[in-house]
């Protein structure tokens, strides 16, 4: 194969691998982009060109996330991974790996891991790389790998999702939730939401954003089912779609430009989180984004009655 086609071959990889480091599409495009650039630049023939690709992408993510986590820690509000509409690296034999590690709630407790603790996880854990290859990848002797994989594996266990659900109940619990929160359905919200479920939303400072997160059913209920009415009056429409392998969907404004994406953690039968993203930074490799403050600014003139 040429270079071009042996890169094509690999990109799926290469892509999952930067995103679930980075938490960011638009950053993982660009460390792809790099990664290519210095295969093509190169005079060497790699021995084993999924290596070296899969150790170049990985260092590249590794200096990104280091630099990234500065602006984290400054940024506004919860900070949620931007979403992934669809995985490009499918692997039969690591479905369930790669469908536990791409979800929000995955990505967020990465976030407890330092930069190469999370790498080696990732590649060992999801990817399932032999430690010489992830030895080379961190650019670290094989034994501090495999501590680093020890306490990785020791801030990951608590707290780490399980989705029990299957595919087929978690898509018919989230149409009923759609539905309902298209109606203002605020008993049949409370039905599928668990006692103790969280409402967060992620708008960076850049969009119209909850005061704090929403705890309880009630609470919840209550909050979305006197909202999401609102945004039909005003020909807001609702996507389904799995966000991050999880059910979810996208709300477009009347033009069809992207307000928000909203993804569900579901688990025993229930709805746990409800993550709302509404930073538009991290919408826009869905297409168009939508003027947020000018649909909250027609909700109250409506609710005013001036509209």
């Amino acid at each position: 194969m040429s270079k071009v086609e042996e890169f094509e071959e690999l990109r799926p990889l290469l892509f999952s691998i930067a995103y679930r480091i980075l938490g960011s599409v638009g950053e993982a495009e660009d460390a792809v982009q790099e990664t290519w650039l210095r295969f093509d630049g190169s005079s060497t023939v790699p021995t084993s060109t999924k290596a070296f690709l899969s150790t170049t992408i990985t260092r590249l993510s590794i200096d990104v996330l280091r630099s990234a986590r500065v602006r984290r820690e400054e940024y506004v509000g919860p900070w949620f991974p931007e979403p992934l509409l669809d995985d490009p690296y499918q692997d039969p034999a690591r479905s369930v790996e790669l469908a536990d590690s791409v979800s929000m709630a995955a990505l967020l407790l990465l976030e407890r891991l330092t930069p190469l603790e999370r790498a080696v996880f990732l590649l060992r854990e999801v990817f399932a790389f032999d430690f010489p290859d992830i030895a080379a990848s961190v650019d670290r002797s094989e034994a501090a790998c495999r501590q680093l994989l020890v306490r990785a594996r020791r801030h990951m266990h608590d707290g780490r999702p399980r989705f029990a659900a299957d595919r087929q109940e978690r898509q018919e619990l989230a149409t009923r939730f759609f539905d309902a929160l298209q109606n203002g359905d605020v008993g049949g919200l409370q039905n599928l939401l668990a006692a103790d479920v969280q409402l967060v939303g992620d708008g960076g400072g850049k969009a119209p954003n909850l005061a704090r997160t929403i705890l309880g059913a009630d609470n919840v209920a209550r909050l979305l089912g006197s909202v999401f009415p609102s945004l039909l009056a005003i020909d807001v429409t609702c996507e389904p779609h799995e966000i991050n392998g999880q059910p979810g969907a996208i709300y477009r404004d009347r033009d069809g430009k992207v307000l928000q994406a909203i993804a569900l953690d579901v688990l025993d039968g229930r709805i746990q989180t409800i993550r709302a993203v509404l930073n538009p930074d991290k919408l826009d490799h869905l297409g168009p984004v939508a003027d947020a403050w000018a649909i909250t600014r027609e909700l109250h003139r409506i609710r005013r009655g001036t509209a």
